[in-house]
């Protein structure tokens, strides 16, 4: 079964408690949680403290997405709120050997995205220590931007390296997911859908949701 994880980014902000229980009870196992600051990404979102606030309403997996620079910093709040998953970026660090293990030292899963012009290829020396890759299939930044298909390629690839045992890490892919997009992600080898508008904005969060499980 697909995993959705909904993103935050494209909650009421004015009532992510009550936001982050709907798409609950609508069936997502997943929460994405974009953390933005204003450096690495021209947009600044949340931290650990509203993460931490969520957590006691949420029985979800807390999939956290750092789209900062000097990750490592971060990595005890995220700890401390509750985080499962946590994502860096290849390109905010010069040493992601350390950074993956300090993670793994904070008892969270350790995950790596590359932006759309970092050629993915570049990861093939961490795979093996990695919990989740993520593709961002957009510029990171912003929610409701236009899916990038040929971001499908780098979904196919670490599929592959998957298939040749070069890790057992989880496949995401976030930015302009809907229902047809998703359709090619999952084809492509995609295991994990973050998904914002589509499923924030969607007249029936819960069909919506429902849609991409039965994905496969």
């Amino acid at each position: 079964m697909t995993i959705i994880a909904p993103s935050l980014l494209s909650a009421d902000f004015s009532r992510l408690k009550d936001e982050t229980e709907m798409v609950e009870k609508a069936g997502a196992q997943w929460l994405h949680l974009d953390i933005m600051d204003y450096h690495f990404v021209p947009n600044l979102t949340f931290g650990a403290g509203v993460v931490k606030s969520l957590r006691p309403h949420s029985n979800m997996v807390f999939d956290a997405h750092l789209m900062v620079e000097d990750p490592e910093k971060y990595i005890p709040d995220f700890q401390k709120a509750g985080t499962e998953y946590l994502t860096f970026h290849y390109e905010a660090v010069s040493h992601c050997d350390q950074v993956i293990q300090e993670i793994k030292k904070h008892d969270m899963k350790a995950g790596i995205s590359v932006k759309p012009k970092t050629d993915v290829t570049v990861l093939e020396p961490f795979l093996e220590y990695l919990d989740l890759v993520l593709v961002m299939s957009v510029e990171p930044g912003f929610g409701g931007q236009k899916f990038m298909v040929d971001m499908l390629q780098k979904v196919q690839w670490l599929k592959e390296q998957k298939a040749q045992e070069k890790g057992n890490f989880l496949i995401e892919i976030d930015g302009g997911i809907n229902r047809s997009t998703a359709v090619e992600a999952v084809k492509a080898g995609a295991e994990v859908l973050v998904a914002g508008t589509a499923v924030f904005g969607a007249a029936s969060p819960k069909e919506e949701i429902s849609y991409y499980l039965k994905l496969s």
